[in-house]
């Protein structure tokens, strides 16, 4: 696997950041999150003037081998129908991002279809869908390192263009199933509390889908070592998220996180550079199973709870007016000096 060179922000500006925080002409703290955010993007890019630049939402796609036991209330054929929709620009994150100025990235990394030459969809297959953990590992060393280094060269493309905030969106039938494997394997959390509906099962769709997962990891005989629970249980999409959250982390970009199955790439990516975590604003807490547990084992705060569970980066883009109010209160509230207000604490 490719190496990552990731420090966390450097906190010598940080004195001066609080203070331009506290003295802006508002109650101390009165301004809650937004405080917290505007300190920490300042630390990110190390000024207390930030700014945000082409924000981008980069959706990978790839098919999942596990699909193929019913684990999913979708047929894996939808994951190349929504591709399309996507690039039509009908689909739900679609509407977010021409809403809140993101260009979208489509990426292909594992889709089982062969796509005709599309300019906009980016193309990295590694193969057509990863093979099916219920009885061998999803992909090989060689395929995890491919998509990692394929994950992470388009953040560094985005990057290249502008970008310094991105978030990163998911599409593949059977992906919530990996994201439920890697998070009991990471956190010791039981795997049924990390089991839940997906893309809309019934109660007895849930006891089949966690008695095939209880299966899968009955059957696995590997350690909780992050790069092998990745590449025995992830999708190409997955492990391509977690290249694109590093090389987003070294950059030192401001990374968006959306719902459950992002949220534990960010986990992987995490226990392999715990500094990525200082780079990530969570965008929102979904209504799939386990993400609350989730976020609660990585001591992370939403910023949002809209009961969303479409994935595609949805939750994230929704988030960033915020991120952007957080922004503007440092850039264009007024300190009490230059506002000629009595500043009425210490």
């Amino acid at each position: 696997m490719i190496n990552f060179t990731i420090e966390k922000p450097d906190t010598q500006l940080a004195a001066t950041l609080q203070d331009k925080i506290d003295n802006l002409s508002k109650p101390k703290g009165s301004l809650g999150t937004l405080e917290k955010l505007a300190f920490q993007i300042g630390l990110i890019q190390q000024t207390c003037s930030p700014e945000l630049k082409h924000p981008v939402n980069v959706i990978y796609a790839s098919d999942h081998g596990i699909a193929d036991e019913g684990v999913s209330k979708s047929p894996k054929e939808v994951t190349r129908q929504v591709i399309y929709n996507f690039l039509n620009g009908g689909a739900g994150i679609c509407f977010l991002a021409r809403q809140h100025g993101f260009e979208l990235r489509i990426v292909d990394g594992g889709v089982d279809f062969d796509f005709p030459s599309i300019p906009e969809l980016i193309d990295r297959k590694v193969r057509k869908g990863t093979r099916n953990f219920l009885h061998e590992a999803a992909m090989t060393e060689a395929e995890l390192d491919q998509a990692i280094q394929a994950g992470a060269d388009i953040v560094t493309d985005c990057h290249k263009e502008g970008c310094n905030v991105i978030s990163f969106g998911e599409m593949g039938i059977g992906n919530t199933a990996a994201s439920s494997m890697w998070m009991t394997l990471l956190t010791g959390i039981p795997l049924k509390a990390c089991v839940g509906a997906g893309s809309g099962l019934n109660e007895s769709g849930i006891q089949h889908k966690y008695k095939v997962l209880k299966q899968a990891l009955d059957n696995y005989s590997g350690s909780t070592d992050v790069k092998e629970v990745m590449r025995y249980f992830g999708g190409y999409e997955m492990v391509m998220a977690v290249g694109g959250m590093l090389r987003a982390a070294e950059l030192k970009m401001i990374i968006l996180v959306d719902g459950f199955i992002m949220t534990n790439c960010v986990l992987a990516a995490s226990r392999l550079y715990p500094a990525v975590m200082d780079y990530c604003i969570f965008g929102h807490c979904g209504d799939e199973s386990g993400h609350k547990l989730l976020l609660d084992a990585m001591q992370a705060e939403p910023l949002l709870s809209l009961g969303l569970r479409l994935g595609e980066g949805s939750g994230s883009v929704c988030a960033y007016p915020i991120v952007q109010s957080a922004v503007r209160m440092l850039n264009e509230m007024h300190s009490f000096g230059e506002a000629a207000v009595t500043k009425y604490f210490d």
